[in-house]
Parts: structure tokens; C-alpha cells; sequence
């Protein structure tokens, strides 16, 4: 099994490219089964998550041509509606393939999602929104079976707000019969970015980046070509990459409006910053301000960023607090980063980071994907040399990271 090494003390400087949008690209990749027609998408990155995908939607019967970041897929026949345990067990996105499977062929057996341990993600939302637009839904032994005669626009309310719900209920109600309201709808921008795809093959959605999506169903959907929005937390990471250690870095092929929660933290940390229409620069002060964070549903600061900013706080001036109100098993990276030598007090859903003056290198474990970034930020300010386990989590979700943070200057390795 991997493991990166990084020996910590470099000054990041320098610039480098944004990849796409692994959360963007998932969904929109889930929607070539909507139609029979090509679908070709743009700045597709090359990460463990879209190859399982890619994998099990070629196993469905979609015929996938990859040529460097773009993605041809024609699902003209779809030979088996199902998702395997085997294929779906890593990857909770999976789930994505339930909406379009049911809207197209009326049926569709797919397996409880997998991913990362970071607490209790109930695909209820999902099941209950399907059922509103009048498929039969019913788990069995890990999987869940649904059929429909045809889909019906419905009223959609869900019980909180959920990121693959309302992608899978958006594309589900794409090919309903009339008329499909999602109210309490995700407004990530990567919701946005799978519903204008939509739109480019065919799709009426009104309400797209709010909370309220309007979907006029239609008779099919024909082929498109779209690219993938940029990464946003690739972007926030590398960002705090840059500041954890002083640096000065400039990351081209971004989108600045979709992080302007974290770029505002940034600054008030101390950090200078300086945006552009597909740039974002940053330049880093002596030593960083703690700052507290309070995650929440977009445009709040995303959870996908918080163990990253509990880095920055471990070494920062003063004490920053961090509330988790996404998930409730996300804090264990803290405890790999008090092995870096991190002053950090949990309780409950609040950790309270003290900073201290040095991190020392150690051998550390990665829990999930982006608890596995947040340690690789603060491993390049540690001194030493740290070494962290189970990178595979870090695959899932950052293209090329070795590569691009050598760029950059650091000192970091792969351990095969």
C-alpha cells in the first residue's frame, strides 16, 4: 500500500494548473446515462473515483473513450441497471447511477454506497424523493431495488439538505412527465455545474445555484459537450499549502467565486490575496492568525476544507475554534496531527487548536480523503520527515498531488 513522504520546511512558490472537479465530474459523468446519444466531457481528472466509476458504468453497457482529460461516453443500450457492492463499496457517488437508471429504464438495483468513514450518510433523501416522483423503492440485503411505470413530477421537499440527493433527484426528474419542484435544493456549485450539462443536453431547470430547482421534464435528452468546472477544494488546499508554509503561489484554471468563504478565512489569517476571472494568487504572511471555522452547506465554508484550516491553525498565532455541523465523525485527523506535536481539545462536534511554534515529523495515518490532505499540509510545515499511510484516500481525490506540490518546491515522495 502507498505512502507519501514529505520532509517538511520548504517554501512553496511558484504556480501550477487546477484540475476538474471530482465532485462535478462524478455526477455529470452519471448523467451520459440519460441518453442515448454521445456525451463528451471536458477536464475530466485522472483519479481513482472516476475509475471506478468509469468502470462500473461501463460495465451498465456505456461504451467510454479517454483520450487526457476528456471523456467520451454513449450509453446507447443500457445492458444491466445494477451496481455491484464490489464496484460501489468504495466510493459513495456511486449512489449517483439510482436517479438516471429509474428515469431511463424504469428500473434499477444498486448497492448501499461505501467511501469514507466520516459518519452516517443515509441515502434516505434519495429513496424518498424517488418515491414521490412514483417509483416503488424497497432495500434488500444492501441493495436498493427500484421500479417505476414512468416517472411523475412531484414536490420535493427534503428533510435536510443533501449534495447527491438533489443530483440524483434532478436528473431522475429530467425525463418525469410535467413538472418537478426541488425545494431545500443543494446550491454547491457543483450542483450547479451537472445542472447546466443538463441543460446543454436538452433539460429545463429554472432556480439553477439556488435553493429552489424548477425541472419541466421532457421526452429524452440528446448528446452535449461540456467541461468540468475547476476543483475548488484542490484549489483551497493547495492554498493552504502555500500558506502553512510561508509561500507565495499563484493557481491558474481556478474559479475564485466558488471558494469565496475560504478565501475570505485566508485573509483573515493574514494572508494576501489576489483573484482574476480563472486565477487566484496568494502570498503568506511570517506566520499565520488562528481563525475560527463553523462549517455549513454552501456558500457557507465547506467540510471538504476543514481538516486543511485545523492544519493552518495548529501552527497559527493565538487559538482558532472549529465547529463540524456536516458530519459527526469528522475530527480524526486530530489525533494523527497531535503526533505532529498539535495542540488540539475535542468536544463533541468543537475542537479548540492551540497554535504551537514547531510540528516534528512522524508516521501519521490518513482516515478519509480530505482528512488525508489536511495531514499532507501540515507535514510540509513539521520538521522532519513525515510519513502517511493509506494515501489511497489521497487518490481518490487530488490528481498528481506528488507531482504538482515538487512543482511548487516541496519535498514529498510516493513509498510504493
Amino acid at each position: 500500500m502507498d505512502k507519501l513522504a514529505i520532509v517538511g520546511g520548504a517554501r512553496l512558490a511558484g504556480e501550477i494548473p487546477v484540475s476538474g472537479a471530482k465532485n462535478a465530474a462524478l455526477p455529470i459523468l452519471c448523467a451520459a446515462l440519460l441518453t442515448e446519444e454521445p456525451l463528451e466531457v471536458e477536464n475530466v481528472p485522472y483519479l481513482r473515483d472516476v475509475d471506478t466509476l468509469l468502470a462500473l458504468l461501463a460495465r451498465m453497457g456505456v461504451a467510454i473513450e479517454r483520450e487526457g482529460p476528456t471523456v467520451r461516453l454513449q450509453a446507447k443500450r443500457i445492458v444491466s441497471p445494477e451496481a455491484p457492492y464490489e464496484l460501489v463499496k468504495t466510493m459513495r457517488a456511486s449512489i449517483l447511477v439510482l436517479g438516471p437508471l429509474v428515469a431511463r429504464c424504469h428500473e434499477a438495483v444498486v448497492s448501499l454506497p461505501g467511501g469514507c468513514a466520516i459518519g452516517a450518510r443515509p441515502v434516505d433523501q434519495h429513496i424518498k424523493g424517488l418515491q414521490a416522483l412514483g417509483a416503488t423503492v424497497r432495500v434488500e440485503h444492501g441493495y436498493i431495488h427500484a421500479t417505476t411505470p414512468g416517472l411523475r413530477g412531484a414536490r420535493l421537499v427534503p428533510d435536510l439538505v443533501t449534495v447527491t440527493g438533489t443530483e440524483n433527484l434532478l436528473m431522475a426528474a429530467c425525463l418525469a412527465e410535467g413538472t418537478t419542484v426541488i425545494e431545500n435544493a443543494a446550491r454547491e456549485p457543483e450542483v450547479s455545474d451537472l445542472a447546466r450539462c443538463l441543460v446543454a443536453m436538452g433539460a429545463d431547470i429554472d432556480g439553477i445555484g439556488t435553493d429552489t430547482l424548477r425541472v419541466r421534464g421532457v421526452p429524452r435528452l440528446h448528446g452535449a459537450r461540456f467541461r468540468v468546472m475547476p476543483d475548488r477544494i484542490e484549489t483551497g488546499t493547495y492554498l493552504c499549502a502555500a500558506a502553512i508554509t510561508g509561500g507565495q503561489i499563484r493557481l491558474g484554471q481556478a474559479d475564485p467565486g466558488s471558494l469565496e468563504a475560504v478565501l475570505a478565512k485566508l485573509a483573515e489569517a493574514g494572508c494576501r490575496i489576489e483573484t482574476g476571472p480563472d486565477w487566484v494568487a496568494l502570498q503568506a504572511p511570517a506566520r499565520l492568525w488562528a481563525v475560527d471555522v463553523r462549517t455549513a452547506p454552501y456558500p457557507g465554508f465547506p467540510t471538504d476544507m476543514q481538516a486543511q484550516f485545523m492544519a493552518l491553525d495548529t501552527v497559527a498565532e493565538g487559538s482558532g475554534v472549529i465547529r463540524e455541523t456536516i458530519f459527526e465523525n469528522r475530527f480524526m485527523h486530530a489525533v494523527e496531527l497531535q503526533r505532529l506535536g498539535a495542540d488540539i481539545r475535542i468536544d463533541g462536534n468543537t475542537a479548540v487548536v492551540t497554535g504551537v511554534t514547531r510540528l516534528e515529523g512522524a508516521t501519521v495515518m490518513a482516515t478519509d480523503l480530505r482528512a488525508s490532505a489536511g495531514l499532507v499540509v501540515a507535514a510540509l510545515k513539521a520538521e522532519g520527515e513525515t510519513i502517511i499511510e493509506r494515501i489511497y484516500h489521497l487518490d481518490r481525490g487530488y490528481e498528481r498531488i506528488e507531482e504538482k506540490l515538487g512543482a511548487l518546491g516541496a519535498q514529498v515522495r510516493r513509498i510504493r
